[in-house]
């Protein structure tokens, strides 16, 4: 049982995040040196990926619930007589 559905611009952007930790603790520990400049692109580069997941995944989950409705091809309620057309 799902407990909620999978968001993977989420895990990229939480991956972007935990890769900026990575430099900055390797930084603090002096086990390298690591530029404030050098963390612009990371973070810039791995916020953009996440949006473009983010929208890549909005349109297959649209593309497969138009696919699975079956209510496109059915008679919209208005037609039904249950309902005064004035």
């Amino acid at each position: 049982m799902l407990i909620h559905e999978f968001r993977p611009g989420r895990l990229v952007a939480g991956a972007t995040a935990l890769a900026l930790a990575v430099l900055y603790a390797g930084d603090a520990a002096d086990a390298w040196e690591t530029p404030w400049y050098e963390v612009i692109p990371v973070l810039c580069g791995g916020m953009g990926l996440a949006a473009l997941t983010t929208w890549l995944a909005y349109r297959v989950r649209r593309r497969s619930a138009r696919t699975a409705s079956s209510e496109k091809y059915a008679a919209p309620a208005s037609t039904s007589g249950s309902q005064d057309m004035r």
